[in-house]
């Protein structure tokens, strides 16, 4: 795999100081991925929505200083210091620093807050670290100003993604792909890329509604249930119809079918569910409420001939996906029937975005 195109180049001698702020959004995966080799390599492709208000918003302030063999920085969540975010952002720039050898020359200091809460089934890891690497893409272009916006989008997924692999499809949107695949031109490993073929008016401003059930951390991470996919029993037939699925939702976004969008996307959700139910060891992320929220969507769909849907990551909450023109409707049947399974009857109302911003 080329790596090569991602090693910076520097033509600039030095930048001082400088300060650059991102806002990165959250994604919701439709085809899911679960199972990865190093460095982060998945298994199979995936898609997802990219979202709005679900967000990272990061600072990082850069101070030019001697050279050191591991990164200085500064971590600070929603005003605080947080030391045990540490490792896992070292460890991030540890796997990168190959590619980005100018962040030994700086000390950052990084200052991040979300709009959603932390660690609680949103894609939390996926926005916190796809605004990083847009930060220090923005001190890369300082440094290189010849650098294109393509490049520059291209390398930040690159980068996300060696953070965590679903950071990758956090750049851009309304559609992501991660994940090398035969039907999808131009697809990756190593980055996400817009799905790059023409998406049917039904599915343009998708909304999602984030049900939390559960705002407490998870009880296991998806690093630990990525690493349990090696020895799973059904790890190779779940990688095979994963890539099957891709093929499947490839044409239904093409051709409008909401009906198979439905049944591919609440399939994906169960399936991802599944490998955590089976897998040595087991564990189970949903809650009771997550069950009661599906049964109400599925008594719902049939009574109202609706076409909204669940989708769930790797967490308790439940996405509630629906066409824009449903809306009220839908919006309404949460307040009165799904909102009393959440916790403290919060949820979040989002809709597809278009990815990473500058502030």
């Amino acid at each position: 795999m080329d790596t090569a195109q991602f090693i910076s180049k520097s033509i600039k001698d030095s930048i001082e100081k400088a300060n650059f702020s991102w806002q990165t959004p959250s994604n919701i995966a439709l085809v899911k991925y679960w199972g990865k080799s190093n460095p982060q390599i998945p298994k199979n492709a995936s898609i997802s929505f990219t979202l709005n208000n679900c967000h990272t918003i990061t600072t990082i302030q850069f101070e030019k200083k001697e050279k050191t063999s591991s990164v200085d920085f500064e971590l600070f969540f929603e005003g605080k210091e947080k030391e045990e975010f540490k490792p896992k952002i070292a460890d991030f720039f540890k796997r990168i620093q190959d590619y980005c050898s100018y962040i030994l020359e700086y000390k950052m200091t990084i200052n991040s807050e979300n709009s959603f809460p932390h660690s609680s089934g949103i894609a939390s890891s996926a926005s916190g670290l796809s605004a990083i690497a847009m930060c220090l893409m923005s001190l890369e272009q300082a440094l290189n100003p010849n650098l294109t916006k393509e490049f520059i989008n291209k390398k930040a997924s690159f980068l996300a993604r060696l953070g965590s692999g679903s950071a990758s499809r956090s750049i851009e949107g309304p559609l992501v792909v991660w994940g090398t695949h035969p039907n999808i031109e131009g697809s990756s490993d190593l980055f996400g890329i817009q799905f790059p073929y023409k998406v049917h008016s039904v599915f343009e401003n998708y909304q999602d509604a984030i049900l939390l059930v559960d705002k407490g951390e998870k009880q296991v991470s998806s690093t630990v249930g990525h690493n349990l996919m090696h020895d799973h029993p059904y790890a190779e037939n779940r990688f095979q119809q994963a890539n099957e699925n891709m093929s499947k939702m490839v044409e239904i976004l093409q051709n409008g079918d909401i009906k198979a969008f439905v049944n591919l996307v609440e399939s994906e959700a169960l399936t991802l569910h599944a490998m955590m139910l089976t897998s040595t060891p087991y564990f189970v992320l949903m809650k009771p409420n997550t069950l009661e929220i599906i049964n109400r969507i599925w008594e719902y769909r049939k009574e109202h001939d609706s076409n909204l849907c669940f989708t769930l990551d790797a967490g308790a909450n439940v996405h509630v996906l629906y066409p824009e023109l449903e809306k009220e409707s839908v919006n309404q049947f949460i307040e009165n029937q799904l909102s009393k399974y959440c916790q403290k009857n919060h949820y979040i109302c989002d809709n597809v975005g278009y990815g990473a911003a500058q502030l």
